[in-house]
């Protein structure tokens, strides 16, 4: 799931992780309020969310993504779904309360867009290659 409300920002992510390889399908909302109603309809089904992973932008419209974050960490049928806060930010207040929110990694969106791709293929080498997730429901 990606949540992110600038289109080039969305864009330029989708076309890191397919350059990198990674053949990805992202449920993209534009805001934290979206991702919110998302995610607990997604967990009010019998097999609960069936996300892999969530990039998060911090500074969303409507609901910011530490409601978000605050959120997925407060409900027993999301606080599993690895989230990786990927966002312009470089405050170590923001740092710190993502990872107060249980934020799995902070990554900061890089100026030049030809270095999306390299955080295509860091998410992806450690994300799904090698961290053990848990399992998607069927």
């Amino acid at each position: 799931m990606l949540v992110e409300d600038n289109p080039g920002d969305v864009r330029l992510i989708e076309e890191a992780f397919k350059s990198a390889g990674f053949a990805t399908t992202f449920h993209t909302v534009t805001d934290g309020a979206a991702a919110i109603d998302f995610l607990q309809d997604q967990a009010a089904t019998d097999s609960g969310p069936n996300l892999d992973l969530m990039l998060l932008d911090l500074n969303l419209p409507r609901t910011d993504g530490f409601e978000v974050l605050e959120t997925i960490k407060d409900d027993p049928a999301l606080s599993s779904l690895p989230v990786l806060v990927l966002t312009s930010s470089e405050a170590t207040e923001d740092i710190v309360k993502s990872y107060e929110l249980c934020a799995n990694a902070y990554l900061t969106k890089p100026t030049d867009p030809a270095e999306f791709a390299d955080i295509g293929r860091a998410v992806e080498a450690f994300w799904i290659d090698e961290a053990t997730l848990p399992p998607v429901p069927s």
